[in-house]
């Protein structure tokens, strides 16, 4: 189940606004609207909010990159065929291949994000399989892979026991399982700022999709999967940005603006337009990266 109290950082104002529209979500019904939930996800990340979604790679996919090599640091997958399971653009399954796997399928809910993985795949030598599926029912046979990740979308996944039960099935006895989940400060800045800054009318009683997640959280979530060898590591770095727009574009981009779900069409661009102004009246030029790593392996 999502959580309802906001577990991440937050100014002290906009704290108290968001736990009291948390609650206010228990009335409207939105916080156990998972299938809105992952439906609104998956309508950002295919442009329907806000047309930064279209500059992902560009504006982020360095910063994916960085997350991706820092949550598969010291695995080999030499030979393995591998999972990535919510892939976005493929930064993890770039990693996993640079690592020596065999094969990848990359794995996502938005037909977006994986044109975009089949378009960088057509420029390079490098041939990942993909594969449109929601990570709460993945469609492939018990056992069927040496390795199941995923990456940096931990947080938009209302039901993130039965994802890593389902990580769990698909893997072969022994096989790595690997989660990456946003940490509590991770883009706390802009998140903060938008939140100053949007309409409220139109997200009163809704429970935002993304929420971070601390080490001890994910790491106590696999080890009641009965994972072995369970380990977890958590890194934090501050992303500087030449100015407040650069910075909410970026934010913008990567987030996909899904909140933008519940507004009507015609204001999403204006609201958009004066939150970026907003960025740049601030000089809110400064954006945290915050990433939690948790792995361990099936029983044999």
């Amino acid at each position: 189940m999502p959580s309802l109290l906001w577990s991440g950082k937050l100014t002290l104002p906009m704290k108290l606004l968001i736990e009291a529209n948390n609650f206010l979500s228990l009335f409207t019904g939105s916080f156990s609207d998972h299938a809105g939930m992952k439906d609104r996800v998956k309508r950002g990340y295919e442009g329907e909010y806000s047309d930064h979604v279209y500059g992902y790679d560009e504006l982020g996919f360095h910063l994916q990159d960085r997350s991706a090599r820092i949550q598969l640091e010291g695995f080999y997958f030499s030979g393995m065929k591998v999972l990535d399971v919510g892939c976005g653009t493929g930064a993890l399954g770039y990693v996993a291949i640079d690592q020596g796997a065999e094969s990848v399928i990359c794995g996502d809910i938005s037909y977006l994000m994986l044109a975009e993985v089949v378009a960088k795949d057509a420029s390079s030598k490098v041939k990942l399989k993909n594969c449109q599926l929601d990570a709460e029912r993945l469609p492939f046979r018990d056992n069927a892979f040496d390795s199941v990740i995923s990456g940096m979308t931990f947080g938009t996944l209302p039901d993130q026991e039965l994802v890593v039960d389902e990580m769990i099935r698909v893997a072969k006895p022994g096989g790595l399982v690997c989660v990456g989940a946003h940490g509590p400060e991770h883009y706390w800045e802009a998140i903060d700022s938008t939140l100053r800054c949007i309409n409220k009318r139109y997200v009163l009683g809704y429970r935002f999709e993304w929420w971070p997640r601390t080490e001890k959280y994910v790491r106590a979530l696999l080890e009641r999967s009965n994972l072995t060898g369970v380990k977890s590591k958590r890194a934090i770095w501050r992303n500087k940005f030449k100015d407040g727009g650069a910075a909410y574009d970026f934010f913008a981009a990567i987030s996909s603006s899904w909140w933008y779900a519940k507004f009507p069409a015609e204001e999403r661009e204006r609201d958009s337009k004066r939150t970026r102004e907003y960025f740049l009246s601030k000089n809110l030029d400064v954006v945290t990266d915050d990433i939690v790593v948790a792995y361990g392996y099936k029983p044999n």
